[in-house]
Order: structure tokens, then sequence, then C-alpha cells
């Protein structure tokens, strides 16, 4: 198939790139380049074979979706959002950018589309009482975060809650500028497979690392923070108390994941969108995170969990990957004890 790949010269582009052309899929690649994903890479010396284009303007270069089969949409702005003062770019890049380019879909006739979305629509993920059941609590209060009580409480009776896999049906609940650019990229993209038609898939990555990730920037993954810490001979820092569960893929596994949604999306009925979690589906806490980075490096140097928290983050998200298994055939290869020892030492992007 042709496939369009928006980021291509991103983390997770640069991998997804590979992958297609090692599916034998011909590859029409485009990226803005933009500074606070690239760092030193300028405008004047893209990657071999990349169309340096903004996505916000894809009518503009629509030739470009000329016999495409299937467009995979990555380029965005990615990060929780530094300040507010970021809105604008997330609403930008993200909205417009994804906006912009279905409606390039639209003229052009291409009927396929993949998207990258992100595990922070969830906001909180699913909890139970062990009296009351499943909750849903709200966000946490600063002051009991303050108290250095981290735990989410139940709704019901005050109690700890137990977290549990969040799944595709979980209800939406963006907590960030991002995260509310990635919602509506969603129903963006629903509305588009409604009204253009064609079939749409949105892929909700959970904490993606592995080689060629960003370093140093308030957009970086948190494990590029903890390498990065180590590389200067610190202690990588942990907030909270460290117990904090997620997922985390390796970006070999996202890359195999695209690839499979790109296969699925070409055999879907027009007029459908269907989301799916992306992730190892072997929970791990931030703590541990920090130790097998660690481990990584040989250095010696253990976790230092300062009990400092951020408002607004969550305290556990942790994904089902029971849909993408059945109906993407996707199941990842890399779990987080190999790979993030692995990361410890793999090539960053400046």
């Amino acid at each position: 198939m042709r496939v369009l790949l928006t980021g291509a010269a991103g983390f997770i582009g640069t991998a997804t790139r590979a992958e297609l052309r090692r599916g034998g899929h011909d590859v029409v690649a485009v990226d803005l380049l933009l500074p606070q994903a690239h760092g030193a890479a300028t405008r004047e010396d893209p990657p071999e074979g990349v169309h340096v284009l903004d996505t916000r303007s894809a009518l503009d270069w629509v030739d470009l979706f000329d016999g495409v089969d299937v467009v995979v949409h990555l380029a965005a702005m990615v990060g929780a959002g530094a300040t507010a003062a970021d809105l604008p770019l997330y609403a930008g890049h993200n909205d417009l950018g994804t906006a912009a380019v279905l409606a390039a879909m639209h003229a052009g006739g291409v009927r396929g589309f993949v998207q990258a979305s992100s595990m922070v629509v969830y906001g909180e993920g699913r909890y139970t009482c062990p009296e009351h059941g499943r909750q849903a609590p709200g966000p946490r209060a600063a002051d009991r975060l303050e108290a250095g009580d981290f735990d989410t409480p139940c709704p019901e009776c005050g109690g700890p809650l137990d977290w549990a896999l969040v799944d595709e049906s979980a209800a939406l609940d963006p907590r960030s500028s991002y995260a509310a650019s990635k919602v509506a990229q969603e129903h963006y993209a629903a509305a588009w497979a409604r009204q253009s038609p064609g079939a749409a898939v949105s892929l909700r990555y959970h904490n993606v690392y592995g080689p060629g990730m960003p370093r140093d920037t308030p957009y970086s993954g948190v494990a590029a923070m903890f390498r990065s810490s180590l590389e200067r001979g610190e202690p990588p820092v942990v907030f909270e108390d460290g117990r904090q569960v997620r997922d985390f893929v390796h970006v070999e596994d996202v890359a195999r994941a695209n690839v499979a949604a790109v296969r699925a999306v070409a055999d879907r009925a027009e007029g459908s969108h269907a989301a799916y979690n992306v992730c190892s589906g072997q929970p791990v806490t931030i703590a541990d995170v920090a130790r097998a980075v660690a481990a990584g490096t040989g250095s010696g140097l253990e976790p230092r969990v300062t009990g400092r928290f951020r408002v607004g983050d969550v305290r556990h998200v942790v994904a089902s990957p029971e849909r993408a298994r059945a109906e993407l055939g996707f199941s990842a290869q890399v779990g987080p004890g190999e790979g993030l020892a692995a990361f410890a030492t793999a090539p960053l992007r400046a």
C-alpha cells in the first residue's frame, strides 16, 4: 500500500517509517521538524526523503495524497504542556493540523486513517473499592498531596482504591492541554469517517520509550529524564512515593501496532472509527522504571523518591491490551524489564 506518514522524522515516526518499509509499503514522509521535538534538526538539513511541510496547511500540498491508500498521522505537539501558554500550540498543531489533514484526505479521495492518540484521554485510570466496587474518582486534592497522601480515595467511604485495567470503553476525561487536543483529534477522526466517508483508527499509546527518544526538554518522557539524570551522575528523581502504576511500551512495538492498524483499516467498512490501547500489558511502578534504567547503566545509583508532586498528575493508568490483540492482532514483544534496561544505553535524540 501507499502510506502517507506525518511526523515521519520524529521518535515514533522514524520507527514507524522503517517498519512500514520492512512490510513492503511505499511511504510518503512528511514532517515539520518542530524544534520542540527535533532540537538541532533544521529544515535546511532534513532527513533523507522527508518533505518538510506543515500539517496545518495540508490543503496546500494535497497533491501528495494522490494514490495514497492510508494516512498515518503522528505529527503533533507532545507532552502534557509545560505551561498554560502552550495551549495555542496544542490547539494549532494537534486540532487544526488533524482537521487539515482530514480535509486534504477528503479532497484527495483517501479512505483510510490511522492516528496517534494517547492514554491521557482517560485522565485517571479505573479504580475499585473493596467495599463499594468500581469507582470514578475526580482529581486528587492539593491539600492531600501536600500532606503526602498520594493514593486516590474512594468517593463513597474515603478509603484507598485499588487500580484496575482501563479498556477503551472508559469515559474520556482530559486534564491537560495535550489531553484535550488528543480527545479532539479522536472526535475529528470519527466525524471524518462518517462524513467523507472513510475508516479511521485512533491508537491510544501508553508510555512510549526506546532509542531515538528526545532528551532534556519539558516534553520528554519520564524514562528519558531518568536516563539523563544518570548520565549526569545523579540519581533519577521520582515524584510522589514512586508507587504510581503505568504501562511502558517500547517504540518498536508501537511501530508494529501502527502497521497492524494500517492493515486493519484498509479492510474496515467506511463510516467506522475505533480506538485501541497500545501497551505492553505488563504494569510497572514509576520507581521500578527508575530502578530498571539505573540498573541498565551499571551505575549503582538508586532512585531518589522525593514526595514532590505536580497538580494534575494522575495516580494510576494501566491499560488493557485485549481489544488490540483481538481486533488488530497486535501484542507487544518487548517487556519493560528487558526494554528499560536496554534503553539505559540506547542512543537518544539531542
